[in-house]
């Protein structure tokens, strides 16, 4: 059946007197265009309350839609300084390393590790939740020597326990989740630095859940490698140090740095094609960031998870992280209530409402859900929407007697 299936297709298909053939008059395209192709492009508006992207004000789609210009624009050069100015300030550093990846979290993750780790040195994985197990996964894969100290989802490691680590196994690199979206925990980061330093090992940081909606200071913190993403409070940046010739040509700080303007040189070097229009959006979200000030930005994301947390207590549900200091202002883990399958929770939510909110992910699957109050998002309108949706879930989902 095989042989003759895989023999004359074309005739099988009656298309052997017009498809699939190089010939003179015969079309040489076999494959018929897709019917979902030929129709433009509608997608549903949907309020995203999940600890992913978060809704884009209409000012940063407009900013997007610019005209497309040359990567290698002068003009484009400008707005990159721009971006890095403004990442500096996000990132509250004076480290001229400061750039853009064009990726998501985890390109940025990636570009971290590549650049910092060679095979066979020692690293060390702070693991709470996802990020810490998926930081040493990457380690594994380009031959590091990784050990990691786990902590239950929920809780966080202290500098004792740390100092401890660094001693036991004085790692070349140490990494930690500053804000873990996959349980809801802001981890503490003062004095951490400076404990690596002091075992000589450099100090990774996670703050793609955290960064603009939750205080954090690179350089007064000791935090020698950091990045973000764009998805989330607002942009997807890396701030490193480059130590060697890393295994990926794209994610090789050398490269970047010059093509950011970030090594001093006069003429910068084609690399890769800039994403031009996220240039133009990242450009005019760190400018909305500047106008709202980053305390403000901060203050902000706290008042409105303390009233979210509030209404969510008021209904009887419990949240995931005990210790109130350690709760991620962006992303709120709420324990999966009691008798009811989280799917139908948020599968109702979604069809009902038209909001988006999350389960567990990694280690917190089935434990949690999980809701994303970060960037324009962050206000106690949208609080009261997801906390009216819970409601009308809970009374209409199905409840296990059990």
């Amino acid at each position: 059946v095989v042989r003759l299936l895989s023999r004359k297709t074309a005739q099988l298909c009656s298309l052997d007197n017009q498809k699939g053939t190089l010939a003179p008059d015969m079309s040489a395209v076999s494959v018929p265009p897709p019917k979902r192709l030929q129709k433009p492009l509608v997608v549903p508006h949907r309020h995203m309350f999940g600890p992913g992207p978060s809704n884009v004000p209409p000012r940063i789609l407009e900013a997007g839609a610019n005209p497309v210009i040359g990567h290698m624009h002068p003009e484009i050069f400008e707005i990159m300084n721009d971006i890095k100015s403004g990442i500096q300030y996000l990132f509250q550093t004076q480290n001229n390393m400061t750039l853009a990846v064009s990726g998501t979290g985890h390109t940025a993750m990636e570009c971290a590790i590549f650049n910092t780790v060679e095979p066979g040195d020692s690293v060390l994985t702070a693991v709470n939740g996802i990020w810490g197990e998926r930081a040493a996964e990457m380690a594994e894969r380009i031959g590091a020597r990784v050990n990691s100290i786990v902590t239950p989802p929920g809780g966080y490691f202290t500098n004792a326990e740390i100092e401890q680590a660094l001693l036991k196994y004085r790692p070349a690199l140490f990494f930690l989740a500053h804000g873990e979206s996959s349980t809801g925990v802001l981890h503490p980061l003062d004095g951490i630095g400076q404990l690596c330093h002091k075992y000589n090992c450099l100090f990774l940081v996670d703050s793609v859940a955290s960064l603009g909606g939750a205080p954090l200071y690179m350089d007064k913190q000791g935090i020698d490698i950091l990045y973000t993403g764009s998805q989330k409070v607002l942009n997807a940046p890396p701030e490193m140090y480059t130590l060697h010739n890393p295994v990926s040509f794209f994610l090789d700080l050398s490269w970047l740095a010059n093509y950011w303007g970030c090594d001093g040189k006069a003429s910068r070097t084609y690399h890769h094609t800039g994403p031009v229009t996220a240039f133009y959006s990242l450009r005019e979200s760190l400018a909305v960031l500047v106008e709202e000030g980053l305390e403000n930005s901060w203050d902000r994301h706290q008042k409105v998870a303390e009233y979210f947390h509030r209404g969510l207590e008021s209904m009887g549900l419990k949240l995931f992280v005990k210790d109130i200091k350690a709760r991620l202002p962006t992303v709120t883990t709420i324990v999966a209530p009691r008798g009811y399958n989280w799917k139908d929770i948020t599968s109702y939510i979604m069809k009902t409402h038209n909001l988006e909110i999350s389960g567990g992910l990694g280690p917190s699957v089935g434990l949690v859900l999980r809701v994303g109050l970060m960037g324009r998002n962050s206000s106690k309108h949208s609080a009261d929407m997801v906390l009216a949706a819970l409601k009308d879930a809970l009374q209409h989902c199905h409840k296990s007697k059990v």
